[in-house]
């Protein structure tokens, strides 16, 4: 985008529009922003310089009204140039710093993130999990159930506890899952994830004649156990308050919105962009490149283990929120998610 060249009193004007609009929601008027500047200026001035604005794409009409929005172009000129952003006061920073804990498991420290983010900024909070590369065995168990069911638990990075349930071909004994359970950790505790499926895939191509019927099961049962463990997913907190600020004309747009957030390719996508950023990134409306978030904003920051981003955290809201309030939440909140899984 070509970044108009507006004078100073353009800017303020500009300025002045846009923050109205973001807190009431209303076109905004030539007398409104009269008095909202305390420009001395006619409103017949004033009138001449939204059209200049307008003639910038940065504003719009929304129908016959003489009040003017801004567009997706006036909200990234807002952005870019126009805002300010300031240091999170001590209750935020309070609120942080007792739910990031560095003694939490990160699945822990994951949630609570998505769930702060939430809360400090009034949007729907979101964090991808950390990619299966950076996740190691330490510990497999299982556990019988009924049918061909069988309750897996695994402890992975020290202290992160996942439970899932797989099923099976046919029935095992317990004593045949705590044979499989040894068979794991003798010979995969301490690797990560995708190292020992791609052991899983070797022996599972070995000679059949080579290896015993029972051993046959155990690599069986470890590649169903180890098939979608550590797949990338994502946490979601604070997806009501996006109905709280849909209007009736975004109402099927948000459908199709949470219906993404159910098959999650989407969304995982579009973070992923964002995986090997420096900081902050701002997406606006289309600038996605989805069409679903046409009314919407997202704002992310990757987090890190060590040298190594390894997942990232975000919010997703409706174009019209309070930017200079959201992304120091997210930036900071993603420094101290990081700070907690680098105890």
């Amino acid at each position: 985008m070509n970044t108009p060249q507006l004078s100073d009193r353009s800017r303020k004007i500009l300025k002045a529009l846009i923050e109205r609009y973001i807190r009431e929601g209303m076109p905004v008027g030539s007398k409104t922003l009269v008095e909202e500047t305390g420009l001395s200026i006619s409103p017949a001035t004033m009138r001449n310089v939204m059209a200049d604005l307008e003639a910038h794409g940065l504003i719009v009409s929304p129908h016959t009204s003489a009040g003017r929005i801004p567009t997706e172009q006036g909200y990234r000129f807002f952005v870019d140039s126009l805002i300010s952003v300031n240091p999170l006061d001590d209750e935020y920073l309070s609120s942080l710093r007792e739910e990031l804990k560095p003694d939490k498991p990160s699945t822990a420290l994951v949630e609570s993130a998505s769930s702060l983010l939430s809360q400090l900024t009034s949007q729907a909070g979101i964090v991808i999990t950390p990619q299966s590369g950076s996740c190691r065995l330490e510990h497999v168990e299982f556990v019988p159930l009924s049918g061909n069911r069988i309750l897996v638990v695994l402890v992975m990075n020290d202290q992160d506890v996942e439970n899932r349930i797989i099923h099976t071909q046919r029935q095992f004994s317990r004593k045949e899952l705590e044979q499989a359970a040894r068979f794991i950790n003798q010979r995969y505790a301490g690797l990560e994830l995708e190292q020992i499926r791609d052991a899983l895939v070797s022996s599972m191509h070995e000679d059949k004649e080579s290896i015993g019927q029972l051993m046959q099961l155990m690599i069986d049962v470890a590649a169903e156990t180890m098939e979608s463990v550590g797949e990338q997913d994502f946490v979601m907190a604070g997806q009501n308050n996006l109905l709280d600020s849909a209007d009736g004309s975004q109402v099927s747009r948000l459908k199709e919105l949470f219906d993404a957030f159910q098959y999650k390719k989407d969304i995982l996508l579009l973070m992923n962009h964002c995986l090997d950023a420096d900081g902050i990134r701002i997406f606006i409306g289309q600038e996605s490149g989805y069409d679903l978030f046409e009314d919407y904003s997202v704002i992310t920051a990757p987090y890190s283990s060590g040298d190594q981003s390894i997942g990232v955290i975000g919010i997703i809201g409706p174009t019209r929120m309070q930017y200079d309030r959201v992304i120091p939440v997210v930036d900071i909140t993603a420094k101290m998610l990081s700070a907690a899984l680098n105890r």
